[in-house]
């Protein structure tokens, strides 16, 4: 079986490669390291890249390249997608140099590794907090540069997936009910907190219906004695809600919510 020419000078070539970058490794000579840590990264080669400058950036500590190291380094987790190291690398350069060459563009980064790396809303957000801060941070410290109304828009965005979480997490109170505890005041705590931390939500309204229905719900399997109170406290959601949304999506259900509760205060006995 003949191997083609160019497969051949194919596997001759990777091998040099791997034999020259092994050399490299072995070698003591920390600037022709350095070199070839720019090299690799330029070739896109980010993994022999990160392997060379976690050894070199301690060594360079105090010398020219010690801002640039520190700064490749940084790209280089970012570039090979490993965001959370990345970040990490960002936030030292950022802290060691804060007014380096590269001070801005690490702390945009940063976050934006943080944004890139945040989790579906129904998962763990601790990265979208990360991000969320480091974006908040930027804004405050570099308003007017090209990169600011970038880090709102992200900022922005981070916020509603967390908002969103929040949303999640009152519903699920609301559809547990009464298992194992009033479940329908944790929905509306939940609720009317998110509404808080976040006043310009697009789901402002889901909110303030989530409260609605449970304050209904919970009415509706309450005792008599308790009922007419309960009840009471529908209608002023309600309100709040028709108040807040008056051409709202959910005003027929609204509506269907506020007639009952008025029959059943008007028929029931006051507790």
């Amino acid at each position: 079986m003949r191997i083609k020419p160019f497969y051949f000078l194919l596997v001759i070539l990777v091998l040099s490669s791997c034999n020259e970058y092994n050399k490299i490794l072995k070698s003591t000579d920390r600037d022709l390291k350095y070199t070839y840590a720019k090299k690799y990264f330029e070739e896109g080669k980010y993994n022999r890249s990160i392997t060379l400058l976690e050894e070199l950036v301690t060594f360079m500590k105090g010398t020219a390249q010690a801002e640039e190291s520190l700064y490749l380094l940084a790209q280089s987790h970012y570039n090979a997608r490993d965001y959370s190291s990345a970040t990490q690398v960002f936030t030292t350069y950022y802290n060691t140099y804060p007014s380096g060459e590269y001070a801005e563009a690490s702390l945009f980064y940063s976050a934006y590794g943080m944004y890139l790396d945040s989790a579906d809303p129904r998962l763990d957000q601790s990265k979208t907090y990360t991000a969320i801060a480091e974006f908040q941070k930027y804004i405050e410290r570099y308003p007017q540069t090209e990169r600011a109304e970038q880090a709102k828009n992200y900022l922005f965005e981070l916020q509603e997936k967390v908002a969103y979480k929040e949303l999640l997490a009152a519903k699920l109170y609301l559809n547990l009910g009464n298992y194992m505890g009033n479940n329908y005041e944790s929905a509306v705590i939940t609720a009317r907190e998110a509404m808080k931390s976040y006043p310009y939500s697009r789901y402002l309204e889901e909110y303030q219906m989530t409260i609605l229905r449970a304050r209904y719900e919970y009415a509706l399997r309450s005792t008599l004695q308790t009922q007419p109170e309960r009840y009471r406290m529908v209608v002023d959601e309600y309100f709040n809600y028709k108040n807040s949304f008056p051409g709202g999506k959910y005003l027929e259900e609204a509506d269907r919510y506020y007639r009952e509760a008025q029959d059943k205060i008007e028929l029931l006995p006051a507790s």
